[in-house]
């Protein structure tokens, strides 16, 4: 997974836009009215492997932590809600396009 692959995909779901709250370094996806939104996903900018922090269910967060070594607790965020994937193939594509939507979603639905 690249980051243009998935600044594609989250582009593509309904009033995702792109901002720097955060400084240049940091690629910040928000749903929702400008200049607020809510964030959906945070992408370290450069980061190789790719890292990216997406809103989970805390359930399922601690689940997929407890599963894969490359999921962690949010960095910078709220532990319970947030996880930070380290795209280093240990989930495939489609299972993080899966997380993503899963974010927006719980975004979207305010929670």
């Amino acid at each position: 997974m690249t980051h243009k692959q998935l600044e594609d995909y989250l582009f593509g779901l309904e009033n995702v836009w792109l901002d720097y709250p955060f400084g240049e370094k940091t690629a910040v996806y928000k749903y929702g009215d400008k200049p607020d939104g809510k964030i959906v996903a945070i992408i370290a900018e450069e980061s190789n492997p790719l890292r990216v922090s997406l809103k989970c269910d805390p359930q399922l967060a601690v689940n997929l932590r407890e599963k894969y070594e490359t999921v962690l607790p949010g960095y910078h965020l709220n532990k319970k809600h947030w996880n930070t994937v380290i795209c280093t193939g240990q989930l495939s594509d489609d299972e993080i396009i899966d997380l993503a939507r899963h974010s927006y979603e719980m975004v979207k639905a305010g929670n």
